[in-house]
């Protein structure tokens, strides 16, 4: 299993698509067994739930997200998780426990709303 964290330096990005970079774990039982991170290849609407993916992501978490990229999410076959924030390595810990809850997503956009409401 694989849980992709959007990444911005040690914190929980607060959208998925737009993070600097994802730090990926590959988890075994209940425990890390690989983790690297890897940059966001462009936010192109549609484009990353494919990508992610192709990589054999399971999971991933981000403090935000909208209703149409959750959905190409799960379309893929890949369990999303909002509305988290803090430190990437906390985060990580809690999934691991089975205690990772979503929440409301931060999602942020300059410009104005393009679907995440």
């Amino acid at each position: 299993m694989i849980v992709a964290i959007a990444t911005e330096g040690s914190l929980v990005a607060k959208h998925f698509g737009r993070c600097p970079e994802y730090t990926l774990y590959k988890v075994g039982g209940r425990s890390v067994v690989e983790e690297k991170k890897i940059t966001n290849p462009g936010h192109e609407p549609g484009f990353l739930p494919g990508y992610l993916s192709g990589l054999g992501v399971n999971s991933i978490v981000a403090g935000g997200m909208g209703q149409r990229a959750r959905s190409l999410f799960e379309e893929e076959g890949i369990e999303t998780y909002v509305g988290v924030t803090g430190p990437v390595k906390d985060v990580i810990e809690t999934y691991l426990a089975g205690e990772l809850r979503s929440g409301v997503s931060t999602c942020e956009h300059p410009g104005g709303d393009h679907g995440c409401g």
